[in-house]
């Protein structure tokens, strides 16, 4: 089908990870005529999830993209991952979509992941509607549940359709003016509900509605409803079977008429330049302009090379078009396009502004990279989503010292794929770290580098990411003074050392008056400074908000060197380092732990005893609980086990960091405390 910017809707499926997202990309794949049947999760037959752990593990661990047209539109679904772990990967493809369609499981209601990404697409200024799955399950309150979602997002949350009464399908309460009967509420009253809300929006559409009393027809409704979206006004309500297929039909018929195209929906917050100077830019779905596409995805295959996955947001891409990334001066040829459905493609010539496509073989694309065809373009980039920091961590050791290289190619192939990892490498400590959101996100890259690679790891706890800082004002003064012989050295170097808040990192400067030090060596006093900022002044670990402040030395005309003021910087700063009570510093994490109310009592002790602080506790639905608190990251290692045993498995958690905060004399470890034991009775 041929179509261009207007026809398109890009929707992504999100939610948590029982809400049926994957089936329900089956089931509106099938209604689109993609496919001659269903596939389904169960079976291990989707579309969505191709890779073998996933058709083996029946759920999804990466994002996916399918296509379908229908009635003239085009349909890009973006299918993502819902467990906590993978929470990264989903909100990572958000900038990709107009509208997120959050998925809720008709039995499970409203859980902490829901709440999660309806926060983070009304923070990337998606629309958003919610679609209700599984309304085909037994015992169900779909009454209760509609209430408690208007009760949770808000009384803007309207159903767009009902159950049926007789339970077989959907009843639509927006484009048809009488309905029959629905499993509850009335449709004349949901009819009206949506319709008030909408022309809300609409001065001179109120007016005929209010006053005149005409029936106003879903054409009429069509700017303001996506005026409705845009703004929040509105979020839409569906019921849908993923597995019977009852209320499908209607829910393309929503995309069709009432989604946002891309010309429709909240323009893309692009920025030209960087850090406070950046400016925003207005970028527009143009076919005739420049070419400005986003790399929201990547995949690298060991056969079919790297694939970049992009949204254009402006003009037109050819095969044969030449592209730049980023800032890059050479273009790369767009020698492919594809249309992904899944693990399967199709070629295509041209993608138009507003279309999902993807570039396969270019070396040079990364993630959230720009591709763009002029270099006035060339400072662009889009706003970044903010993903979650990757706090759990494993030291990945390689089997043998001949696998070393290997082991860490493949490492920084997998970190380009996953936003949500991080790489580390502790050169002090010749340790080698992946941190990614938990214990099964981490064991997922392992059975890939496994499965893929087939290659084997050894893993162990990594050490703690501990800073350096002090607490008070000090003085330091050192000289470098030796003589070789030939020429000799000679450097000296008076400073002043002061805390910083919590976060603000490192400050250098220089008050030396009438040449005492002359300023082409106050660089070198910075670089001994920065050498012990890097390797730990007193515990091995590195410094953070420290100012420092040169204000006198000494030089000579002859022996002066850099070499000199590098060391006598460095000696200068460890003296008044000591002298400025020096702590350690640990990350600490916000944590959420979900469990059965009848653990939350247990649990809560628990993290307690961990040196923790809980902050709250919260229900969630019926029979669960969510307590919230910080606790030190060394405590948080291995809480996977712990909170295993508490809950016998059923309970779940997430962490994210917060902060640094002093350790305390009692959690020390001996070695560290015998250190700071030291420097007291030095200093």
């Amino acid at each position: 089908m041929a179509y261009g910017s207007e026809s398109i809707r890009n929707v992504c499926l999100v939610g948590p990870s029982n809400a049926g997202k994957t089936q329900l990309a089956e089931a509106l794949l099938f209604a689109g005529g993609v496919i001659p049947k269903c596939g389904s999760v169960d079976r291990g037959d989707t579309v969505s999830d191709f890779t073998p752990r996933e058709r083996q593990l029946g759920h999804s661990q990466y994002a996916s993209i399918c296509h379908l047209d229908h009635k003239g539109i085009h349909v890009n679904l973006i299918d993502t991952p819902g467990y906590r772990d993978f929470y990264g990967r989903a909100l990572s493809v958000l900038p990709a979509a107009d509208t997120a369609a959050i998925v809720i499981d008709a039995q499970s209601g409203i859980e902490l992941a829901t709440r999660r990404m309806m926060d983070a697409a009304k923070k990337q200024r998606l629309c958003r509607m919610i679609i209700v799955n599984k309304i085909d399950a037994e015992e169900l309150d779909l009454k209760a549940l509609l209430e408690n979602i208007q009760a949770t997002f808000g009384p803007e949350c309207l159903p767009m359709n009902l159950p049926s009464a007789d339970g077989t399908g959907v009843v639509d309460c927006f484009f048809q003016p009488k309905g029959a009967d629905t499993a509850f509420s009335s449709f004349a009253s949901a009819h009206t509900e949506i319709v008030d809300q909408v022309v809300e929006v609409d001065e001179e559409l109120m007016e005929v509605y209010l006053e005149q009393g005409q029936e106003l027809k879903p054409e009429q409704l069509h700017d303001p409803f996506e005026q409705a979206l845009r703004e929040d006004h509105l979020i839409p309500v569906c019921f849908v079977s993923a597995r019977t297929g009852a209320g499908v039909p209607e829910l393309l018929e929503v995309f069709e008429r009432l989604l946002p195209s891309p010309p429709e929906g909240n323009p893309p917050l692009f920025l030209k330049g960087e850090g406070e100077d950046a400016e925003q830019v207005v970028i527009k779905p143009d076919p005739a302009a420049h070419a400005i596409a986003h790399v929201f995805m990547v995949n690298i295959d060991p056969f079919k090379g790297r694939l970049g996955v992009c949204r254009i947001h402006q003009g037109t891409i050819k095969v044969g078009n030449q592209l730049f990334v980023g800032d890059a001066r050479k273009p790369i040829k767009v020698n492919q396009l594809l249309k992904l459905n899944g693990e399967s493609f199709s070629k295509i010539d041209v993608g138009v502004a507003g279309d999902i496509c993807a570039i396969p073989r270019v070396d040079e694309v990364y993630y959230d990279a720009v591709l763009h065809d002029s270099h006035d373009e060339d400072h662009f980039h889009l706003k970044s989503i903010e993903l979650p920091r990757p706090m759990y961590g494993l030291a990945i050791k390689p089997p043998s010292d001949s696998d070393a290289q290997k082991i860490s190619d493949v490492l920084h192939i997998i970190e380009a794929e996953d936003p949500s990892l991080n790489l580390e490498h502790n050169a002090a400590l010749n340790e080698i770290v992946l941190r990614g959101l938990g214990d099964l996100h981490l064991r997922t890259v392992l059975e890939l580098i496994s499965d893929r690679y087939h290659l084997d790891v050894e893993t162990a706890l990594p050490s703690i990411a501990y800073r350096e800082t002090i607490t008070k004002p000090a003085e330091g003064h050192s000289r470098h003074k030796k003589q070789t012989g030939g020429a000799g050295q000679f450097g000296e170097v008076y400073l002043r050392v002061e805390p910083l808040p919590t976060g603000a990192g490192f400050e250098f400067g220089s008050k030396v008056v009438g040449g005492a030090i002359p300023s082409q060596y106050i660089p070198a006093v910075e670089t001994g400074v920065r050498q012990v900022m890097q390797s730990g002044a007193v515990y091995g670990y590195p410094m953070q908000d420290v100012r420092v402040t040169v204000y006198d030395g000494k030089h000579h005309p002859v022996d002066s060197k850099e070499i000199a003021f590098v060391q006598a910087g460095k000696k200068a700063f460890l003296e008044a380092i000591a002298n400025a009570k020096p702590i350690l510093m640990e990350p600490i994490v916000d944590v959420t732990v979900t469990v059965p109310n009848g653990c939350a009592g247990g649990v809560t002790g628990d993290l307690s005893s961990m040196r923790g602080m809980v902050s709250g506790t919260e229900a969630l639905g019926q029979n669960r609980i969510v307590v919230s608190g910080q606790v030190p990251l060394k405590e948080m290692q291995a809480y996977h086990s712990r909170l295993k045993s508490l809950t016998g498995g059923d309970g779940s958690f997430t962490m994210d960091f917060s902060h640094y905060a002093e350790v305390p004399p009692e959690a020390l470890d001996p070695g560290i405390a015998n250190l700071r034991k030291e420097m007291g009775a030095l200093h």
